[in-house]
């Protein structure tokens, strides 16, 4: 299979995770781009980065036109992350590559099996806990510089659980949230957006941007206790895949 329709495959799938999920295309992109396409962890989490933030935008304005983006919420969790997401950016480069591996993966599992533990009704969201919000935006942006993920996997479940939105405000919240942090790590890799390989990249992020479309309309017709297992029972497969590569290099 070449190079251009393994891009386009890998990158419809992910658009599709963070039009649905809003989240969850991050933690497909990286394994994605590192064992199909080829690209080191460094750049793989460069290339994330950019794709994810375009594409993360893409389905937030649609998400948004649905009434399903709660902004206050979604700029305080963006506000106390940006400053994390920036060290993060500048720590990044100095680690392996089998540690950000290893890394990303337990973090992944972790989210997966905290969806599945279960989630308040899926009711009328709960008002803002400034204090949550804030702890939890700031991990998030931490994660998000030193793994090149956009959060999404780990905002959707702290949007629900401890901020106390409902599944489908959450998802549309932690888009924004995604944007803003990708864009705030991207900053401090700006230097190497250079050595990307464009020929994989580019058709990945256009296929990633289209498929975010038809993810936000399969939330639609999915309830919320469906898109979590969904999205846990992902992350569970993809977490030990890249566990399993780690341990057997």
């Amino acid at each position: 299979m070449t190079l251009l329709v393994l891009a386009l495959i890998a990158g419809a799938v992910t658009g599709l995770a963070l039009g649905a999920l809003g989240g969850g295309g991050s933690v497909l992109a990286v394994p994605a781009l590192i064992y199909l396409l080829g690209l080191s962890p460094v750049a793989a989490t460069t290339a994330s980065l950019l794709v994810v933030a375009v594409t993360s935008f893409t389905a937030l304005l649609a998400h948004s036109r649905d009434g399903h983006v709660r902004l206050r919420t979604g700029l305080l969790f963006a506000a106390a992350g940006i400053g994390p997401a920036m060290l993060g950016a500048g720590l990044s480069g100095h680690l392996p590559g089998s540690v950000l591996t290893a890394a990303f993966a337990v973090l992944a599992a972790l989210a997966a099996l905290r969806m599945l533990r279960g989630t308040p009704p899926d009711g009328p969201s709960a008002q803002l806990r400034p204090g949550r919000a804030v702890g939890s935006g700031a991990g998030l942006g931490a994660v998000t510089g030193v793994l090149g993920v956009g959060g999404g996997f780990l905002a959707v479940p702290a949007l629900v659980r401890g901020v106390g939105l409902r599944m489908r405000d959450a998802v549309g919240t932690s888009l924004l949230v995604i944007t803003v942090n990708s864009l705030a790590a991207l900053l401090l890799r700006a230097d190497t957006l250079r050595g990307l390989d464009w020929a994989a990249v580019a058709p990945f992020a256009g296929a990633a941007v289209l498929g975010a479309f038809d993810g936000r309309r399969l939330s639609a017709k999915l309830s919320g206790a469906a898109l979590r297992r969904t999205f846990a029972v992902a992350l569970l497969a993809v977490a030990a895949l890249m566990l399993l590569d780690t341990v057997t290099r």
